[in-house]
């Protein structure tokens, strides 16, 4: 059951700003170098991401389709439901936002990606299923955000709408950044891919830096005080709940599908995944001051996912050892194990690459 250590150091810097917030000019430094930040990691999403290589990907439509909906339909409904555990007081209202927000995010590209293979699933329709959803995701969550939560742009999850001036933040610090770097990918794209590792050193720590000011406004906010140890433990709960059920309806529902074994792992993992690199910098944008709140259930669940997936995908690759006549595709010549820095080749001729 795998701790991935940078979820220790998201939550050491949430510790970090609990205990030592950015106040006054401090503050104010931070807010605009979290900004910054957040430009600077939505144009090397543009950057890495060849659309090209994504659009060749739907000639398995039906298999991405399904990922889909299980990321922007299946899972916001399951968020609505969940509604119910407030009037319960299981969860208060500003967790039950951030759960919702959860499950508004595209899904995960490197972990579906490395799980599926481990499982010996489709890998190339987990790397395009990750690029699809990423790409949607620019455009789908802020969208679905702004139906659903009715709130952002600072005004916080409730505060009745999306304003003008949320929607220019929205389009300024996610949408333009990222239509440059797709612009000059012809350009800047083979510097990216040959300093992935450099460069996913700068998405992490831009991550960290935009938790650093989120939770610290938080912290000044006064947000500690208004979430309890029992409503943690609720949320928990809920989280686990959600993760279960979209693991048996990813699972049993592609089956229902008639899809084969190597697909219907690909959409489980896929289809039951949420991303944190993008969910983390869009909540900031999205909820402003109440952004550290929102965006506690996507860590957590986060984490969860990664343990729960980490011991399916072990018990997948065994029991497709085990089976009459099963062949590893990495032996046969199909996937290679993406590396950690998060780009991923498959072979057999495909060439397909995600960042």
């Amino acid at each position: 059951m795998p701790v991935d250590p940078y979820i220790l150091l998201l939550f050491g810097t949430v510790g970090l700003a609990a205990l030592l917030p950015a106040r006054g000019t401090g503050a104010n430094l931070a807010s605009g170098a979290s900004t910054g930040a957040i430009a600077l990691l939505f144009f090397l999403y543009g950057a890495r991401l060849s659309t090209r290589e994504a659009l060749d990907g739907l000639r398995h439509w039906r298999l991405h389709g399904t990922i889909l909906a299980c990321t922007f339909v299946v899972f916001p409904l399951l968020g609505l439901a969940a509604r119910g555990f407030v009037p319960a007081g299981i969860l208060s209202d500003p967790l039950y936002q951030g759960l919702l927000f959860l499950t508004l995010v595209p899904s995960t590209v490197q972990s579906s990606i490395a799980f599926t293979s481990l499982a010996r699933g489709n890998v190339p329709a987990a790397i395009c299923a990750g690029s699809f959803s990423s790409l949607a995701g620019i455009v789908a969550t802020p969208l679905l955000a702004a139906a659903l939560l009715g709130g952002g742009g600072g005004g916080g999850p409730g505060s009745g709408g999306f304003s003008a001036d949320s929607v220019t933040k929205i389009v300024l610090q996610l949408l333009v950044p990222f239509a440059a770097g797709q612009v000059l990918r012809r350009w800047v794209g083979e510097f990216v891919l040959r300093h992935r590792k450099a460069l996913g050193l700068v998405d992490r720590g831009s991550i960290l830096l935009v938790v650093y000011t989120a939770f610290g406004q938080g912290t000044v906010e006064g947000v500690w005080q208004r979430v309890s140890p029992a409503r943690l433990g609720g949320l928990l709960a809920v989280e686990a709940v959600l993760l279960a059920v979209m693991l048996l309806l990813t699972w049993y529902g592609a089956k229902a599908l008639r899809f084969g074994r190597a697909d219907r792992i690909a959409i489980q993992f896929a289809g039951s995944k949420k991303s944190l690199a993008a969910g983390l910098p869009m909540a900031s944008v999205l909820f402003g001051a109440q952004a550290s709140t929102a965006v506690l259930p996507l860590m957590l669940f986060h984490q969860m996912q990664l343990m729960v997936c980490a011991v399916i995908a072990g018990r997948r690759s065994r029991d497709a050892g085990d089976r009459p006549g099963a062949v590893d595709p990495a032996a046969a010549g199909e996937v290679t194990v993406p590396a950690p820095a998060g780009s991923s080749r498959t072979g057999a001729g495909t060439g397909t690459r995600s960042g």
